[in-house]
C-alpha cells in the first residue's frame, strides 16, 4: 500500500520527533569561573557545565554530579530545585543520599543561579523538562529517581509525564501548581509588573518572605546563607536578566498548571507536605476572597495525594514550604523509608 504524501510526511515529523525528543548536547568538566553566569556562590561540589542549543541559543546548564561515597546502589536521583532556590540549597539531601549509595544529578534549571540567562527565551516546564533529559542523555543515564520542591515540584510532575520511561520514583515536596490559580479566581497580571517586584528584591524582602512560608515564623542563622545566594545574582553580574527572567517564571507558573494531570502519572509518587505552607502564587495580587482559598496545604497534599494512581503521602503538621531544610532529619528519614522500600 502506498502511502499518500501527507501521511509520509506525518511519518517522517513523528520520527523526528523523536529523535529531537531532548536536547542534545556535551559536557564540559573543566575548570569554571567563580562568577559563572552572574553567580559567585560556591557550590559544595564541582560545577559542570551541560552545553547544548535550545531556541537558537547556545546555552549552558550548570550542574552538579556527585558519586556515592561508598558502595553504589546503583540507582540515580535527580533534584530539582524551586524558583528561590539553586542546586546547592540540596546540599543536605546530597550527603544523605551520597551515604546511602546514590548518584545523584543536580542541575540549575536554564534561567537560575550559575546556568545561562537568556532574555528572549520562552520559559516552560516542557522546555525545562527536554532541556533536562538532554542532561541525562550526554551523561549516559537512563533512569532516575525524580526528587522535585516547590517550581521543581512542578517541574518533576511535567518530567514524569513527558517522559514516563525515564522515571522509576517521583517525590514532590510542597510543589507550587498543586492547584490552579487561574482557575481559582487569581487574575492574569503582566510580566512588566512582576518585573518590578522582582526587581526590588532585597535581604530584607527575601528573607521576611521566607520566614513566614518557608519557616513558620522560626529563622536559624544559617537560613541567611540562601538568602545571601540569592541577592548575590539579584545583585550580580546578571541582574537585569535575572529579574526579568524570574518574571518571567512567575508568568510560567501561573499559567501552567500541573493540577490537571496528576491522574496521568505513572510512578510511584511519594507527596510530601508541610502544612504550614501558605506558598500560592498570586495571592498578593488577588481579591481577599480569593487569596483566603489558596495556599492551603493541609488540604493541597491530601488531594493530590489522592489523585495520582500509586501515591504516598508524608505529611508534616508543624513544618513550613522547605521541610528539607528546616527539619532535615525528620524529611530524609521518610525520604529514605520511601526510597528503600521498593529495594526491598
Amino acid at each position: 500500500m502506498k502511502l499518500s504524501f501527507l501521511s509520509t510526511l506525518s511519518v517522517g515529523l513523528l520520527s523526528a520527533g523523536l529523535v529531537a525528543s531532548q536536547a542534545n548536547g556535551t559536557i564540559y568538566e573543566g575548570s569554571v569561573a567563580e562568577d559563572l553566569n552572574g553567580s559567585n556562590f560556591t557550590y559544595p561540589y564541582p560545577v559542570k557545565l551541560f552545553k547544548f542549543e535550545s531556541q537558537l541559543e547556545d546555552l549552558e546548564m550548570a550542574f552538579m554530579d556527585i558519586r556515592p561515597k561508598s558502595k553504589s546502589n546503583g540507582r540515580t536521583a535527580i533534584l530539582f530545585h524551586g524558583k528561590n532556590f539553586c542546586g546547592a540549597t540540596w546540599e543536605g539531601t546530597i550527603e544523605v543520599l551520597m551515604a546511602e549509595g546514590w548518584r545523584i544529578i543536580v542541575p540549575d534549571q536554564i534561567g537560575f543561579c550559575k546556568s545561562s540567562k537568556p532574555t528572549n527565551y520562552q520559559f516552560s516546564l516542557h522546555q525545562f523538562a527536554w532541556n533536562t533529559r538532554g542532561l541525562l542523555d550526554a551523561l549516559d543515564i537512563d533512569k532516575v529517581t525524580v526528587i522535585g520542591h516547590s517550581m521543581g515540584g512542578m517541574l518533576s510532575t511535567r518530567f514524569s509525564l513527558q517522559y514516563p520511561e525515564t522515571v522509576d520514583d517521583l517525590v514532590m515536596v510542597n510543589a507550587v501548581g498543586w492547584e490552579d490559580y487561574v482557575q481559582k479566581g487569581v487574575p492574569y497580571i503582566s510580566i512588566d509588573k512582576t518585573w518590578a517586584t522582582e526587581s526590588a528584591s532585597s535581604f530584607a524582602s527575601i528573607k521576611g518572605y521566607e520566614k513566614t512560608a518557608y519557616y513558620v515564623g522560626e529563622w536559624e542563622d544559617e537560613y541567611d546563607t540562601w538568602v545571601n545566594m540569592l541577592l548575590n545574582i539579584y545583585n550580580g553580574s546578571e541582574r537585569e536578566n535575572y529579574v526579568k527572567i524570574q518574571a518571567q517564571i512567575v508568568d510560567m507558573v501561573l499559567t501552567q498548571p500541573i493540577a490537571h494531570y496528576f491522574g496521568d502519572i505513572q510512578a510511584r509518587t511519594l507527596v510530601m507536605v508541610g502544612e504550614q505552607d501558605i506558598t500560592a502564587i498570586g495571592s498578593t495580587w488577588a481579591s481577599d476572597d480569593v487569596s483566603a482559598t489558596l495556599g492551603q496545604f493541609d488540604v493541597l497534599g491530601k488531594t493530590v495525594a489522592s489523585q495520582i494512581p500509586n501515591a504516598q503521602l508524608v505529611r508534616f503538621p508543624d513544618l513550613g514550604h522547605a521541610p528539607q531544610i528546616s527539619h532535615p532529619k525528620r524529611f530524609h528519614r521518610a525520604l529514605l523509608r520511601f526510597l528503600n522500600k521498593r529495594g526491598n
